[in-house]
């Protein structure tokens, strides 16, 4: 039986949940595991809590479970993984995107880095700074007057990994949620620092000011979807559609992204894998976000997620 893992609000606490239907059920009372009270807890444990929840959804669906829900509707959702341990945010990763950035900047689209026999590029992203969810208003920093959306399809670290091979990959996936990666397009070089120097780059105030990470509105299990690679993804602004692709057009796809990272670094449960945003975005517009504009993301058999500017 297919269900959500979620983050909410229970009083002044934060509780894992799973969604069954339209009703919410505390995950840790549910399994009778107490460490799985947080989704970061019970993805350190995922192969048991996660047949372990699938278990108890069946359950649910059956009518054989004496567990009690709160509606959907009523529930104050936060971000699913609270809070993620690190967020790696794939760089320049769709091949319309690419094109449209290199069109924004006077030039014509060449070949892609993977085309060139480059590897998979990453930044990092902060995590509880940047991280909230979803109906979150996030707040524009004062020192930008560009900042841009992004819609990224997110992987969720479920299994520890150092040097994984590509064919493996996926394996150390618990499951994928949507990610708006948030970018101060006007803050991203250092005007007075030359283009040739390392430091050029601003990747700090570009990329990891507060709220820069809207994130959910949950994760749905690795197993729910066949292939990450062929999702509709989408965003709209103030209901005008902006952003609409397919995840069929990333460069490097998921499973060479955390085999390249898991060569670097070692994966941990609770990490995220930002995968890359397609055409769309704001700076090939030449338009950015406002306070009070409304943003909605959808990633097909994901789900949407909502947030507002302020």
């Amino acid at each position: 039986m297919s269900y959500k893992l979620l983050s909410y609000q229970s009083g002044r606490e934060a509780r894992a949940g799973i969604l069954v239907g339209e009703q919410i059920y505390d995950a840790a009372r549910l399994a009778g595991q107490p460490a799985w009270s947080s989704v970061l807890g019970a993805l350190e444990d995922w192969d048991r809590a996660h047949r372990a929840f699938a278990a108890g959804a069946k359950r649910i669906a059956a009518g054989k479970s004496k567990a009690k829900g709160l509606p959907l509707k009523r529930a104050k959702l936060l971000a699913p993984v609270l809070y993620p341990g690190n967020i790696y945010c794939a760089g320049a990763n769709y091949t319309d995107h690419m094109a449209e950035m290199a069109r924004a900047q006077g030039k014509e689209p060449g070949p892609t880095m993977k085309d060139l026999g480059e590897k998979p590029w990453h930044f990092v992203k902060t995590s509880r700074s940047s991280v909230v969810g979803p109906g979150s208003k996030v707040k524009l920093p004062e020192y930008s007057q560009k900042v841009d959306w992004e819609v990224e399809l997110a992987a969720v670290i479920g299994r520890t990994a150092k040097n994984v091979p590509v064919e493996k990959a996926l394996g150390c996936v618990a499951g994928y949620t949507i990610a708006n990666d948030l970018s101060a397009r006007d803050a991203m070089k250092r005007d007075k620092n030359p283009p040739t120097s390392p430091f050029h780059y601003d990747w700090v105030s570009q990329k990891c000011f507060d709220g820069s990470c809207p994130l959910g509105p949950w994760i749905v299990p690795a197993g729910d979807i066949r292939d990450p690679h062929q999702l509709g993804i989408k965003l709209w602004v103030n209901g005008e559609l902006m952003q609409d692709s397919h995840t069929s057009k990333l460069i490097f796809d998921t499973a060479e992204q955390i085999a390249m990272l898991s060569s670097r670094v070692t994966l941990h449960p609770g990490d995220l894998v930002l995968t890359g945003t397609p055409a769309g975005v704001g700076m090939g517009r030449g338009r950015f976000l406002k306070p009070a504009d409304a943003v909605r993301l959808w990633i097909e058999t994901i789900g949407e997620l909502n947030h507002t500017l302020a």
